[in-house]
């Protein structure tokens, strides 16, 4: 299969609008959670940050962060996951 029709294919596994969670796990300093609520908004301003689940590791060395967002494109998601990956306490983004 060559490039071109992967491309394809994996556009046409999602439909949107769709509702699409986004989960952060990150070192628990600072503003890491903040920063998070912030990047998502930028990226989904009808973002609800009540919505936000947030559970720290058992240890508590590590926050996980769920985002479930209103998805309008494959190029919204790319660039949200970019800005996620790009802060600096951000350990994943799934």
């Amino acid at each position: 299969m060559d490039g071109e029709d992967d491309t394809v294919k994996r556009e046409s596994l999602l439909a949107f609008p769709t509702e699409f969670p986004i989960k952060v796990m990150g070192r628990r300093e600072g503003d890491f959670a903040q920063g998070v609520m912030e990047i998502v908004m930028r990226h989904s301003p009808g973002f609800d940050p009540k919505t936000m689940e947030m559970r720290p590791s058992s240890k508590g060395k590590y926050l996980g962060i769920t985002v479930t967002i209103q998805a309008q494109s494959r190029e919204q998601l790319d660039a949200l996951y970019r800005d996620l990956s790009a802060h600096p306490a951000v350990v994943m983004v799934l």
